[in-house]
Formats: C-alpha cells, structure tokens, sequence
C-alpha cells in the first residue's frame, strides 16, 4: 500500500492511457514493475517520442472529484 500523492495532472479522455513520469514514481515510492513487452510512445505526428519506450507499470488508485478507480 502506498501513501496518498496529491499531484497536478492533464487528463485527456482521448489518450490511449494513463502514463506517470518514472522520476515522480520512483521520488514518491512507487513500486516499478517491468513490463514483459515494452511500449512504443508516439506523438500526435507519429514520431517517436523522445522519452523513449515505457518499461515499467505501477498499480494506484486515482480520485477525481468524488470519484476513485483502480489503474
């Protein structure tokens, strides 16, 4: 279980899904899970995002006005 993180997030109802930057994961205790396949990031124009691909998941609890969801 981990302890509640209040942050400021953009949310887009059209994004493929919820994504955390890995320096605020790990700055704030979050278990990192290695994916066994690597996700490839694109941006709107279809290049490859300079991030780089996403290796890792974690398991939270989002509130948003009343409401909570496991993601």
């Amino acid at each position: 279980m981990h302890k509640g993180v209040v942050v400021k997030a953009l949310l887009d109802n059209r994004a493929m899904g919820l994504f955390m930057n890995k320096k605020l994961a790990e700055r704030e205790g979050f278990k990192l899970d290695k994916l066994k396949k690597l996700l490839r990031v694109r941006n709107v124009d279809g290049s490859d995002n300079s991030g780089g691909a996403i290796i890792h998941k974690i398991e939270a609890n989002v509130y948003y006005k009343g409401h909570v969801k496991r993601v």
